[in-house]
């Protein structure tokens, strides 16, 4: 005879717990659903925002430090290095913003997908009230990008999108090259400080010495908040790809119920096989490999 836990998964998994009745067949894809976007002000202006003040460094480094210095070649160098880190920068980001971060098909919760599941017996599935879909194992519903997730860490309005399972590595990529920018605007800073105490200020810059410090000055805070901020959610991101816990499995304390994986395959999974230089590109798609696909809660 079942005990009662056992009656109880198995009344779970039938398609009438579920209430398939209520969720309406998904809608067809079609060529307008290609692009993701998440409609949130909040996150647009955030974004918007976040590409104003690299615009702003990109200014103050060429216009205010590069141009007017006299060593051509210590220009060229920095000017190089600062603009592709840049462009780094902001590709990663805008590849965070628009690509799906792994939603779970909204609505697909119906008595025929149900039955195509083949569930076998003491197997359980959880359906999402909110979007009326089967959420799969890690899976989380977002209330502003009005989906569940797959492997969701958080939802993150710089971005204005959710860090998950699809979107991880562009933006462990954004987070690693701000900080890289926002460590070499300070050192140029710092060199341009110096420099310019012992030159005339008028041969420094062409603005007045005033503006020249102001400008240089609302760098060096961006730049410090910056690097602060990205280099601790640069590590916290490799710290939990490494030990394969979301944020939100790490914040509400979930049973590891997942296969562990070492530290290397975990990087793996989120950047691609093999290693290779396509992990510091925004523009190499990750190969998952053999990566496990989520299954169902067993």
């Amino acid at each position: 005879m079942k005990s009662p836990a056992h009656r109880t998964r198995d009344i779970e998994r039938q398609a009438g717990y579920l209430r398939p009745e209520h969720c309406a067949p998904p809608p067809p894809r079609t060529s307008s659903d290609t692009m993701w976007f998440i409609r949130d002000g909040c996150g647009i202006v955030c974004g918007v925002i976040t590409w104003l003040l690299v615009f702003y460094a990109e200014f103050v480094v060429v216009f205010v430090m590069l141009l007017p210095a006299k060593n051509v070649a210590y220009s060229l160098f920095n000017g190089v290095l600062f603009n592709g880190l840049a462009f780094l920068a902001l590709a990663s980001h805008a590849k965070a913003m628009c690509t799906d971060p792994g939603a779970v098909p909204k609505g697909n919760a119906t008595k025929e997908f149900i039955e195509s599941l083949q569930l076998k017996p003491g197997q359980v599935v959880y359906k999402c009230p909110k979007c009326c879909s089967i959420k799969p194992d890690r899976a989380h519903h977002c209330s502003v990008c009005k989906r569940c997730i797959k492997k969701m860490d958080h939802h993150c309005p710089w971005v204005n999108n959710c860090v998950g399972e699809n979107n991880q590595k562009y933006f462990v990529l954004f987070t690693m090259y701000i900080a890289l920018i926002s460590f070499h605007a300070l050192i140029m800073v710092a060199f341009h400080f110096v420099l310019c105490f012992e030159e005339d200020w008028t041969k420094c810059s062409n603005f007045s010495p005033p503006a020249t410090v102001i400008l240089l000055i609302l760098l060096c805070f961006e730049g410090l908040l910056f690097l602060i901020f990205t280099a601790v959610m640069f590590g916290t991101q490799v710290h939990s790809i490494c030990t394969d816990e979301t944020g939100i499995e790490q914040l509400k304390k979930e049973e590891r119920r997942w296969a562990k994986k070492s530290k290397w395959m975990n990087m793996k999974v989120v950047f691609g096989h093999p290693f290779s230089v396509a992990w510091l590109s925004p523009f190499a798609t990750p190969d998952h490999g053999k990566a496990d696909v989520y299954q169902y809660i067993v």
